[in-house]
This record gives C-alpha cells, structure tokens and sequence, in this order.
C-alpha cells in the first residue's frame, strides 16, 4: 500500500475520534491490559488496510469485532480491575469485578458501556454491530443479574 498523506490524515482523525470509545469496548469485553492491547492491535490492522477499512459503513465496529478475534484467539483469562487500588476504600463494590466476569461477553460490554461509560444504547449498537435493541436486552439482562449477584435492589 502507497500511504499518502491524506490517508495519515484520514486515518489520524479516525483514530482520535474512535481510539477512547474503542479502547473502552475492549477493555470491558477483555479487561485492562488485555483491551488496551487488542485495542493497539485492532489500530495497527486498520492503518494496515485502511484503503478498504475507510470505506466501510462502520469501520469502529469493524475494528472492534477484530481487536475481538484476536482476543479470543488468545484465550486470555479475563482480568478486570481490582476494586481497590491503592487504598484501603473501595472505589466499587467489591464484588463488581467478579459480578462482572460472570456475564456474558455481550451483557458485560453493553452494562459496562451503557450503564458504566454513559454511552447511549444506539451508539454501543453501532460499535458492536447488533441491533439497538439487542444492546437494550444484553443491558438490562445484565444489570439484573449483577443485582442479583450483589444482592442490591434498584432504588424506586
């Protein structure tokens, strides 16, 4: 592939408006260390092909199924977050990480994104390519078996 500038810019731009929320996707299916390395992996076959990539109707969630494969491929355990770092106060329920490992992938991402990171539920569709609906469903599933995991109540 001959790289011309408009393509580093076009790709640039794209990596600055998708990088944080692609990150984000992945470090809630895979955990921390593990997101963020197949968040750099996704990136890297992007710039790679990004004379097809560009043209696509959505390259993030393109890139985000393939900072998936390669995940799974690896066959990593899935690490999240201690809920205590560096203090003796919990930022989260302790208890959450664990709660968390026991969702589904897809329940895990759409709690983590929608609930968690503030996204909307069309914009969480888009990256994973499902339905809105479908994210809703995987949301909502998920919440209510965390409560129950944690055993809280939504408040009225």
């Amino acid at each position: 592939m001959t790289v011309t500038h408009t393509d580093r810019d076009s790709f640039t731009r794209f990596v600055e408006e998708t990088s944080p929320r692609l990150t984000q996707a992945l470090i809630s299916r895979f955990g921390g260390d593990a997101g963020r390395e197949m968040t750099a992996e996704a990136l890297a076959y992007g710039w790679e092909h990004w004379d097809r990539i560009a043209a696509m109707e959505n390259p993030a969630g393109y890139l985000y199924r393939v900072g998936c494969g390669r995940g799974r491929r690896r066959r990593r355990p899935l690490l999240l977050p201690d809920p205590t770092p560096g203090g003796s106060d919990p930022l989260v329920e302790p208890g959450l990480p664990a709660a968390l490992a026991r969702l589904t992938d897809r329940q895990r991402v759409s709690v983590m994104m929608v609930h968690g990171a503030g996204w909307t539920v069309s914009e969480t569709a888009e990256l994973l390519g499902i339905s809105p609906g479908s994210v809703y469903r995987h949301a909502e599933r998920g919440l209510r078996r965390l409560q129950r995991s944690l055993e809280v109540t939504p408040d009225a």
